[in-house]
């Protein structure tokens, strides 16, 4: 039986490995150059002698930026399973301290003072101030939701809720003060991947991985702390360090997704939930199955927007909410029905 289960799961992990290696062929080769998958593949692979201009548009154009698609994928993925099963809601999704707004807000506040331009280490001094204005918020509601050294699930939410709320309003004014910059602010609001580099690719790919690492390590505390703390408790999880653990690895995540990339809603509400009916409840195995399939779903979201109104792009936001809308008004049904 233990041998049916583990040959099923290399079995599911190898067809998520080669749908995202076939995203990313695919991906790569969608644009105005004309390129097959076959011939972006071998560019890739170094099998190639298609000439210096296509290897310009795979290597520094569209691959950093598949991959960067990806990577944020599969943090809010990772972000949005931990977070479901930590607040032991459904519903729950990686922005849901507010980490989204307060990243809004460091963004907008750079750009109304022109420091659009700017860079440190290769990183775009909007995307350093939405990780600063994201790991603020995080610390505000954190501070506020903490009892002595306790923190209440409920309480982090709500104080979450209120600040996110109160920091769209603030958003909402400085951009009625500054109309010539509200495009702009508005466009990076709803999520893109445009101007991507390697070094941005770098920055969030060591996030993900340390992040990821650190959350597989307490994959058996996630799968306690979704039973509830009680039992967890008397499982012999120390909860209070746990969950202290768990926000701020999550925290950090998703202020790296929303630096450089924006915010983008749906991903991780509803890659955790497809994945699994696959994986079961085992965040063993829902981690890295969320990871997967978090990255495939954003590199299809972007390969979209890139297409779908070409030569214009339209936000990845918007898509990743035509495919997320619809599902998260069924997971409200469903739970209705539940509870009725």
């Amino acid at each position: 039986m233990g041998n049916n289960r583990k040959m099923k799961t290399i079995i599911q992990c190898s067809i998520l490995c080669a749908l995202l290696a076939a995203s990313i062929v695919i991906s790569v080769s969608i644009g105005s150059a004309d390129l097959s998958a076959w011939d972006s593949l071998k560019i890739i692979l170094g099998f190639s002698d298609s000439g210096e201009v296509y290897n310009t548009i795979i290597w520094k154009v569209r691959l950093p930026r598949v991959i960067l698609s990806g990577l944020v994928g599969a943090g809010l993925a990772l972000s949005g399973a931990t977070f479901q099963s930590l607040f032991q809601n459904p519903l729950a999704d990686p922005h849901i301290l507010g980490v989204s707004s307060g990243a809004a807000l460091g963004a907008t506040i750079a750009m109304v003072f022109g420091v659009t331009s700017v860079q440190f280490m290769g990183i775009g001094l909007i995307g350093l101030s939405a990780f600063a204005g994201a790991a603020i918020t995080t610390l505000l509601v954190y501070g506020i939701a903490r009892t002595g050294s306790r923190v209440s699930t409920t309480h982090i939410v709500l104080a979450g809720t209120a600040i996110s709320s109160m920091l769209s309003a603030v958003i909402s004014i400085i951009m009625i003060f500054n109309q010539d910059q509200v495009n702009k602010i508005y466009f990076w609001t709803l999520g893109s991947f445009s101007g991507t580099s390697w070094v941005k690719v770098a920055f969030m790919g060591a996030f993900v991985v340390l992040c990821g690492t650190g959350l597989l390590m307490h994959s058996r505390d996630l799968d306690a702390l979704s039973t509830g703390e009680e039992t967890a408790a008397s499982l012999g999880v120390d909860t209070i360090r746990t969950k202290k653990l768990l926000i701020i690895m999550v925290s950090l995540l998703v202020a790296a997704c929303v630096s450089v990339s924006g915010i983008i809603g749906f991903a991780g509400l509803i890659i955790p939930h497809i994945l699994r009916m696959l994986t079961g409840s085992s965040h063993r195995k829902l981690l890295p199955f969320s990871a997967l399939g978090g990255a495939i779903f954003m590199i299809i979201c972007d390969a979209g927007a890139r297409t779908a109104a070409s030569p214009a792009e339209l936000p990845v936001g918007a898509v990743t909410a035509l495919f997320g809308g619809p599902y998260f008004i069924f997971l409200l049904y469903r739970n209705k029905k539940k509870v009725y």
